[in-house]
């Protein structure tokens, strides 16, 4: 059995790997400062504490995207919930990252024969935060590889990877930059 500390050392290396592999290769049109990031949880864990992500997410300039900061633990509240929620259903899936939606990613994402599922906001239940149920909601019958949401006029659209390790969640983002005519926003 790996200690705590090897384990969330070993979770940083393979975080960082990923992220490093991100870098200058993720479609500029993917990205969104503030939404777009990475995150990979150490086995077991229960709070934002036990999930690393890249400290402010990726960024675009000009039209390169890079990691914004360093991979640090419980530097994405967001993200956390999304790998928590999902790793409820499914343990071994530790690793999620957000991106931008547009129609041509889903329909990429759906070409590359990725298991995907679409959020659709009118049927959530009232009381229950819109992202946890919505997660929850893909992942009745095992954790999908993509979820879709599509957002809503406060709630910007955007797609949910999930993977074993991060480096599954990269090659995944990096397929699919490869397949996205560029176009201006």
């Amino acid at each position: 059995m790996t200690s705590p500390d090897r384990q969330r050392d070993e979770v940083l290396a393979e975080l960082s790997k990923a992220t490093a592999s991100l870098g200058g290769t993720m479609a500029s049109v993917l990205a969104v400062k503030g939404i777009t990031n990475i995150g990979y949880a150490i086995r077991g864990a229960r709070d934002s504490a036990g999930v690393a992500a890249v400290t402010g997410g990726f960024e675009v300039q000009g039209d390169t995207v890079r990691a914004a900061g360093a991979c640090t633990f419980d530097a994405d509240a967001a993200l956390a919930a999304i790998i928590l929620t999902a790793s409820k259903f499914d343990p071994v899936m530790r690793s999620a990252a957000t991106i931008r939606f547009t129609d041509e990613a889903g329909q990429i994402l759906e070409g590359m024969f990725l298991e995907c599922c679409t959020v659709d906001r009118r049927g959530k239940p009232p009381g229950i935060g819109t992202m946890d149920w919505g997660i929850a909601s893909c992942c009745k019958e095992g954790v999908p590889e993509a979820i879709i949401d599509r957002g809503n006029p406060d709630h910007l659209p955007r797609i949910h990877l999930f993977g074993e390790k991060p480096g599954d969640v990269a090659a995944n983002i990096i397929m699919l930059s490869n397949r996205i005519i560029p176009i201006e926003l």
